[in-house]
């Protein structure tokens, strides 16, 4: 299991764009599947730079392009809402030009603009037609920023009585809303028994959020090192943990 988790000078602000097809349900639709596809895969930029999302509607030649956005924990806000045949975009609450504006390249071609870019930028971003949608990871990074404060808690005395344990992993100081976590047991990557919190704001404007590895407590007295791993845009913290090393009180 996977998380991609949000984090001014020469700042170097990337743009990952991860694209997932998403199903009519998440926006419900009114006619036959469209197929929308959004580009690129990957946006660099620098902070004060714009960015620019691409959407494809495929075969619609007279639709329009809705933009959302949706940072950690929230629900997604309309950003606007653009039609070939008009001459501006119409805006949903809070967004305006000229941070936030749209053009099209052809009757199925629309792009995203967004102008000065900042940290507060980064979100996913959705591009919906009548019947589908895909979103856009946006994660701002900034490379003066520290990486994540990582914390790795052994099992407990009654856990060790059972037939498995859990690994907490505690990461704090990250000044963005996405962060990939991964984990490995041995040096070996682990896909499953993994399950990871979203990010939660605190009050100095940075981001926690704990995973929790699920083991057999065999493996666990095999000693191996069980690492956690927490990437927030370009700066990452790793640390391990393992029986030998931890106290037996």
């Amino acid at each position: 299991l996977s998380w991609t988790v949000l984090v001014p000078g020469l700042l170097i602000m990337s743009l990952y764009v991860s694209i997932y097809l998403m199903s009519s349900s998440y926006f419900p639709g009114v006619c036959g599947v469209t197929v929308v596809t959004q580009k690129p895969p990957v946006v660099t930029v620098r902070k004060g730079d714009t960015a620019s999302l691409d959407c494809n509607l495929g075969t619609v030649q007279n639709s329009a392009a809705r933009w959302y956005k949706q940072v950690p924990g929230g629900v997604p806000q309309f950003v606007l809402f653009f039609y070939h045949a008009k001459s501006a975009p119409t805006y949903g609450s809070g967004f305006s030009s000229p941070k936030f504006t749209s053009n099209h390249q052809s009757k199925s071609d629309y792009r995203l603009i967004i102008n000065t870019v900042e940290e507060t930028d980064s979100a996913v971003y959705y591009c919906q037609t009548l019947d589908s949608s895909v979103r856009t990871k946006l994660i701002v990074t900034d490379s003066t920023l520290p990486p994540p404060v990582l914390t790795i808690l052994p099992p407990s005395s009654d856990e060790l009585k059972s037939s498995k344990v859990t690994l907490p992993c505690l990461a704090s100081q990250m000044a963005m809303g996405y962060a990939d976590v991964s984990w490995t047991a041995g040096g070996n990557p682990v896909t499953g028994g993994i399950a990871t919190s979203g990010l939660v704001p605190q009050a100095d404007k940075t981001f926690q959020l704990s995973s929790c590895l699920t083991v057999d407590t065999s493996e666990w007295n095999q000693d191996k090192v069980f690492s956690c791993k927490v990437t927030a845009g370009s700066k990452f913290a790793e640390k391990g943990i393992k029986k030998s090393e931890c106290s037996t009180e």
